[in-house]
């Protein structure tokens, strides 16, 4: 074969393997009351994003199940990045994620968590990255925000432990989420109803904040919105939002 067909055949199946023209721009959520409020109608692909919970397990939980049915949407591997693995897998799996297509990077500290997932974004084949710290720095979020732009891998930071009160610190995420937990539809039979969360938008660039109560992932890692939840802008006095 000649010599400049061998070459293009090579990038042609490298293309493939890093999906570089099939990526999509967004990351759509699929519920159009959310999706009309994010700019580009979802999650910018190639982009920081940032979540959180609470110091309260449950929220830090719905968190985690949240950032899980994102990741559970797209396709290729994830890569993980946490100082010591905690994540419960099965619940991983319930919100569509499996475990095989989960990569863990167990880096000991924050600062080797983001060490880890700039290195980790240089890969434009992921479905994306996820670095989970107690706190970092804005030169810290640009340079995860640029590792993401030139990949294209969407980039999530998840604080764990957030404390809801804490002061928002300035940060080049596109869009930062606040997820807590709240009451389950009440049922007319004996049983648990689907989990919900409090999904609060507290910053994204170019939009307004606001918040939605949601049903949460179900198996294929999609959240649902029905007519009776609260659909309502985030009040400025209840949350100071990072410029």
């Amino acid at each position: 074969m000649h010599h400049a067909a061998v070459i293009a055949q090579l990038r042609a199946r490298i293309a493939e393997v890093e999906r570089i023209a099939t990526r999509r721009d967004s990351l759509p959520f699929g519920v159009a009351a959310i999706d009309q409020h994010l700019p580009g109608g979802g999650l910018i692909a190639g982009a920081l994003h940032e979540v959180a919970g609470s110091a309260d397990l449950a929220d830090d939980a719905s968190a985690t199940i949240f950032l899980a049915g994102i990741l559970a949407r797209l396709e290729g591997p994830v890569l993980w990045c946490l100082r010591w693995r905690d994540l419960f897998a099965p619940a991983l799996h319930l919100a569509g994620l499996h475990p095989d297509r989960v990569i863990h990077v167990e880096a000991g500290s924050d600062t080797n968590v983001l060490l880890a997932m700039e290195e980790c974004l240089r890969h434009a084949g992921l479905a994306g990255v996820v670095g989970e710290v107690t706190r970092y720095s804005t030169t810290a979020s640009k340079r995860l925000q640029l590792a993401a732009e030139a990949s294209g891998v969407p980039a999530f930071v998840f604080r764990r432990g957030a404390r809801i009160d804490a002061s928002a610190e300035g940060t080049a995420a596109v869009t930062r989420w606040r997820i807590t937990a709240a009451p389950s539809e009440a049922l007319d039979i004996p049983s648990l109803g689907r989990p919900r969360w409090q999904v609060v938008l507290e910053r994204v660039r170019g939009g307004d904040p606001h918040e939605w109560l949601v049903e949460g992932c179900d198996a294929q890692g999609r959240v649902g919105l029905s007519a009776a939840l609260v659909d309502r802008p985030a009040a400025a006095d209840d949350r100071q939002v990072a410029a």
